[in-house]
């Protein structure tokens, strides 16, 4: 699924290219699985703007897609971690190429898939996993008893981010649109918010933790949210926001003790092992919202970048999934699949 100009879905096309062949220090990896995110949605309209790094007027790369799973299927001669027949998962983001049969990846940003996760369920991990794990075990070191909140909780990260947020003992609120907040709930959000009817940060309640995937608001809303030591964490948003934080953010912070920054998320294998495990061993749940194929790439992307998604929607290159259910399409009921 290729694209060579910024735009909405319609600009994608799905065509036949050449196998990319490996460098010595990568695997080709045949994708089984390919999981959306924000970034995707993002990088195919070029906005914000610095999302268009190595192609400011076309893309560079034409292909999206950054979270897969598959097997690998030949290995350059450098690579010594993997030989072909590992099954793998990782975190392409730099160049993307995902949304494709066959995808080179360097060897140091995959790992091997668990053997008791799904291809569909790996593949929803490296992104949105590592951006949990780190927000709040790394940058935000949760406590138990503390009051966390979660802006755009029911989607991608913020899945894991409540699951994450509640395992270490944290009272915690989900903010999404009205039609997730029985998701959000399900997930173990002790309290959840509609923004299109409540504003969380004109409310009164203030919190220790904000991790922020929509950032929408301004540095002084942020700071009237936080306790008196409180963080926040923006981990995307408008451009507007993020200047915001870059240059009144740490004026804030010396003012008044409240803490306002954006995180900066670093692809790591060993978080995303760490996930995988937790989801393997049932403590974290991934939730699938649709299985897809992949020429339904565009109508995902529209899907998910209207905020509709619960959780997130896997493209599926190869059935895996052994109790025999088909995909569906976004005219259907969608799929909640706990897994």
């Amino acid at each position: 699924m290729t694209y060579k100009e910024y735009g909405p879905p319609s600009v994608l096309r799905l065509n036949e290219v050449e196998r990319p062949t490996p460098k010595d220090d990568e695997a080709l990896v045949k994708v089984r699985a390919v999981s959306l995110n924000r970034s995707d949605w993002e990088r195919l309209r070029g906005t914000p703007w610095f999302t268009r790094f190595g192609g400011f007027l076309r893309p560079r790369h034409h292909i999206l897609g950054s979270d897969v799973a598959g097997r690998i299927e030949a290995v350059g001669r450098s690579v010594k971690r993997f030989q072909p027949g590992d099954e793998v998962f990782g975190d392409l983001m730099e160049r993307g190429g995902g949304f494709a049969e066959y995808v080179c990846a360097d060897e140091k940003l995959l790992a091997l898939k668990p053997a008791g996760l799904t291809f569909e369920v790996a593949s929803t991990i490296p992104q949105a996993g590592v951006i949990a794990l780190q927000g709040l075990r790394d940058k935000g070191k949760v406590r138990q008893g503390q009051r966390v909140l979660i802006n755009g909780a029911g989607g991608c990260t913020g899945t894991f981010a409540v699951q994450l947020a509640k395992s270490y003992g944290a009272e915690v609120t989900g903010v999404d649109n009205g039609g997730k907040l029985d998701y959000m709930r399900s997930l173990g959000a002790d309290h959840v918010i509609d923004y299109s009817r409540e504003d969380f940060s004109k409310n009164g309640q203030q919190y220790d933790l904000i991790l922020d995937v929509v950032g929408d608001r301004t540095v002084f809303d942020y700071k009237r949210a936080l306790s008196p030591s409180g963080l926040y964490l923006a981990v995307g948003g408008r451009l507007s926001t993020l200047l915001q934080i870059l240059f009144l953010g740490t004026w804030i912070g010396r003012r008044s003790g409240r803490r306002i920054r954006i995180l900066a998320v670093r692809p790591k294998v060993e978080d995303m092992l760490t996930m995988a495990e937790l989801c393997e061993g049932g403590r974290i749940v991934s939730f699938i919202d649709r299985r897809l194929a992949l020429g339904d790439v565009p109508g995902a992307l529209q899907y998910l970048g209207e905020g509709r998604a619960e959780g997130k929607v896997v493209i599926v290159l190869e059935s895996n999934n052994p109790s025999g259910d088909g995909d569906t399409n976004l005219g259907a009921e969608s799929l909640k699949d706990q897994v």
